[in-house]
Parts: C-alpha cells; sequence; structure tokens
C-alpha cells in the first residue's frame, strides 16, 4: 500500500513540473512593454527636425478705431458711433469685406478731476472708445485704405496696429515639414556615424508643432490730410516654422 502511494505521489509531480515547464514563455527580443515590459520606442536614436521657410505676406490685419471725449455720455457715444461709422464705410470703400471687419473692443470711461474746494472727485466727462480689426486681403492696398480710414474718422481716429500674416499658408507649411524631417535624418545619421552604427528606418514621427506668426508692429501716425501718395507700407518677410520629433532605430 506504502508503495503503491508513493508511487502515485511522484507521478503527481512529475506532471506538475512537465505542466509549469509547458507554461513558461520566452520574451522575443522585439516585445512590447507597457510598464514593465520592453518598448522598441524606448531605444534607437531620438532627435528633433526643425524645417523654417521665409515667405512674403499676403494679408494686413489692422487694429483700429475712434475715441471720442465729452461732457455727457449720450454726446460722447453719438459722435463716437458717427466717426466709426464713417471709418467702416471707408473700408468698405477700400474693398475690405464686411465680413473681415470685427469689433474687438467698446469701452465708455468716466473721466474725473479731484477738486480741491470739495475734496472729492468730480466727473468731468466721458471718454468712449470703439476699436474694430480688419483683415486686408490685398496687401498692397493697405496704406491706401489707412489713409481713407484717417480722413474718415478726422480727429478722432486711432490707428492701434497693423500685422502682416498669410491667409493660406499650407504651401509654405508642406515644405518646412520636409525640411523638418530632412533635418532630423541628417542630426540622426550624424549620431550614428559617430557611435558606430547604422541607422535604421523611422519608428516614431511626432510633429510638435509649427508656427505662421503675424508680424505687428505698433499703430503708425494717421495722416491729418492725406496726400496723392498713400502711406507707405511694407510687409518684409516672415518665417513659416515646423518642429518634428523622429525615432529611428538601429540596425
Amino acid at each position: 500500500m506504502r508503495k503503491k502511494l508513493w508511487l502515485v505521489l511522484s507521478l503527481g509531480l512529475m506532471l506538475t513540473v512537465i505542466g509549469l515547464a509547458g507554461c513558461s514563455t520566452t520574451s522575443p527580443a522585439n516585445s512590447t512593454i507597457t510598464g514593465g515590459i520592453f518598448n522598441n520606442q524606448s531605444t534607437g536614436i531620438w532627435v528633433s527636425g526643425e524645417g523654417k521657410v521665409a515667405a512674403v505676406p499676403d494679408t494686413t490685419i489692422l487694429s483700429l478705431g475712434v475715441q471720442v471725449q465729452d461732457t455727457t455720455v449720450s454726446q460722447a457715444q453719438g459722435q463716437a458711433s458717427s466717426s466709426m461709422n464713417a471709418v467702416v464705410n471707408a473700408l468698405k470703400g477700400g474693398g475690405v469685406a464686411e465680413k473681415d471687419i470685427q469689433t474687438t473692443s467698446y469701452n465708455i470711461q468716466q473721466l474725473t478731476r479731484y477738486d480741491d474746494a470739495t475734496r472729492q472727485q468730480v466727473v468731468i466727462g466721458y471718454l468712449v472708445t470703439n476699436t474694430v480689426t480688419a483683415k486686408i486681403r490685398k496687401v498692397e492696398n493697405t496704406g491706401s485704405i489707412i489713409d481713407a480710414a484717417a480722413s474718415a474718422g478726422g480727429d478722432y481716429i486711432r490707428i492701434n496696429s497693423i500685422g502682416f500674416t498669410i491667409d493660406d499658408p499650407k504651401t509654405y507649411v508642406t515644405q518646412a515639414r520636409q525640411l523638418a524631417m530632412a533635418d532630423a535624418k541628417s542630426k540622426a545619421q550624424q549620431l550614428a556615424d559617430q557611435s558606430g552604427v547604422n541607422l535604421g528606418e523611422p519608428t516614431y514621427i511626432v510633429e510638435i508643432g509649427g508656427s505662421v506668426p503675424i508680424k505687428s508692429t505698433p499703430g503708425i501716425p494717421a495722416p491729418s490730410v492725406p496726400d496723392a501718395t498713400p502711406s507707405p507700407v511694407s510687409p518684409g518677410e516672415m518665417d513659416v516654422t515646423l518642429t518634428v520629433q523622429v525615432a529611428y532605430n538601429i540596425k
């Protein structure tokens, strides 16, 4: 009876060992890891590349408006409304579409002064400011549009800033992306050569971001009496940039 029992226990132990051996696995060299599991993207050569393309702006962003001071709110508002309507009509007359004219601020400010006799603040008037942003899609018309708006607004006109941008930057962004990838590969190849390894294919690519800036300047003085020559406006150039991050495999 003892021999039979010993034989049964021995066979059970052997089956257990065989079962455990069959369940074990060996992680392949290229297995993926999350947490404690290996991930190919944590190895290789990681670089960033930048692409930059110079472009001539084709759109003007003009911030302008009117500012009126008067003794009562209604008088200041009335004059501001009249002057602003004249400015907007001048913008439209210069070819600016209504959809490209947007009100950005409207402010009524009470003006006071300190009265020594009463030792109190005394209201002396009200200041109304109305500002719009106009998108001029033909840069070459910017000078004449500024002159027309200044003439329409008269002494109440305020030109806050002028900026330039690219209305449809897709072509420039595509070029910048190509340059960024070429820059990344050049850096990775240099690292591979210096390390004595062979550069493989990209295993990870991400576009970190690009920018199409608005090149802006402070407001320019508005001419009181525009002459036959439009105010000179030069858009210059701006850079469209894009950055990528790339991981390359090592052969």
